[in-house]
């Protein structure tokens, strides 16, 4: 691979928050303290990156600014590979694994670079069996693969590949940690509006939860594709103080915490979501489903209170729970921001850093 030099020389291959979401968010966090580090030079190169003037309205044509995308993507890897000693590839799932990491992986493989697959999709079980024949020989071809959670590892130990486990980073000085005292009707939802993340799950309990409690709120901050049928829900069931925030600006959250409670996650599918770990640093109580990698990061009535996946009703019934038991409520509270130490920039970058080193010596 690469020699090894006194200051490693990584791209981060990430979407830019063009593509607002959970990679994005983390891509951002990642570089910031990566680039903190003194044995780092850290670069950032977008997976969706912006044409140029001249061509920048293909990417408002549909399908059309797919393949141009991805066409400057390569151009751009191209270009700037020989400069890099790793290339830390950012990948979700299906289409967008195949696009965001064949590229940077062929062309790092041409200029003998060692490349690091950032796999972060908690569908993965369903992509690794649907694309048996393209998804594990591509991931087999990168000198590491790295997943948020030991919960992605064992999914990829049941296709043959080996995985290691480095937790998303966390700016938990970001965010002002308060017990809440009295613990107040003030609920969250910040998972995209789309199938996988069930929102409507979380309307559905608030539902429930507002006839006990009338003067409960809800805000769900997030957009999607289900954002139309989700309003209407909310006036069929004829719920009250709900409002979509729509997209909140990642500089933004931290005083969306500060200003709520209780977090609703209604989640079929997921791995590490970031709104959990967010919700611990703030103190916001979670209750959630026990999707995917969720019971990996919180333990039920130790971090957080868990539902099983499309009960409504239980998430219904352990948010009154919280509401009427101040003192479990702070115990959460506490459990839960000692949890997110381990997230922090100080224990995650020196695990990044030693990977590394080690791929460059290999």
């Amino acid at each position: 691979m690469a020699n090894t030099v006194a200051k490693l020389s990584v791209c981060i291959a990430a979407p830019s928050l063009d593509i607002y979401g959970g990679q994005s968010i983390q891509a951002v966090r990642l570089v910031r303290a990566l680039s903190l580090d003194p044995a780092l030079k850290v670069e950032f190169l977008p997976q969706n990156p912006r044409l140029p003037w001249p061509l920048a309205y293909l990417q408002h044509v549909k399908y059309i600014r797919t393949i141009v995308t991805t066409v400057y993507y390569l151009l751009l890897l191209l270009v700037r590979m020989g400069r890099y000693d790793i290339v830390h590839v950012f990948s979700a799932s299906y289409w967008s694994y195949l696009l965001s990491s064949a590229p940077p992986l062929f062309v790092a493989r041409l200029f003998r670079k060692a490349t690091v697959l950032h796999y972060h999709s908690g569908e993965a079980e369903d992509h690794l069996r649907r694309w048996s024949r393209t998804a594990g020989p591509l991931m087999k071809r990168f000198d590491a693969i790295v997943v948020p959670s030991d919960f992605l590892v064992q999914v990829f130990s049941k296709f043959g590949l080996g995985a290691e486990s480095v937790p998303n980073i966390l700016d938990i000085d970001r965010f002002q940690f308060r017990i809440r005292a009295p613990l107040r009707p003030r609920f969250l939802s910040c998972r995209l509006l789309e199938p996988m993340y069930n929102v409507a799950l979380a309307i559905r309990a608030f539902h429930i939860i507002q006839q006990e409690m009338p003067g409960a709120t809800l805000s769900i901050a997030a957009d999607g594709s289900q954002r139309s049928s989700l309003e209407q829900l909310v006036t069929d069931l004829g719920i009250e103080n709900v409002k979509f925030l729509g997209f909140v600006s990642f500089d933004r959250m931290p005083e969306l915490y500060d200003a709520h409670d209780i977090q609703l996650i209604g989640n079929d599918v997921d791995n590490s979501p970031a709104s959990i770990t967010e919700s611990c640093a703030a103190g916001v109580l979670v209750v959630s489903t026990n999707a995917g990698g969720i019971p990996y990061i919180v333990r039920h009535e130790e971090s957080a209170l868990l539902v099983e996946c499309g009960d409504f009703r239980a998430m219904a019934r352990e948010s009154l729970r919280l509401l009427h038991d101040p003192l479990l409520a702070g115990f959460l509270a506490q459990n839960a921001r000692e949890l997110v130490r381990s997230y922090s920039s100080g224990v995650i970058v020196p695990k990044w850093t030693k990977l590394y080193r080690q791929l460059v010596r290999e």
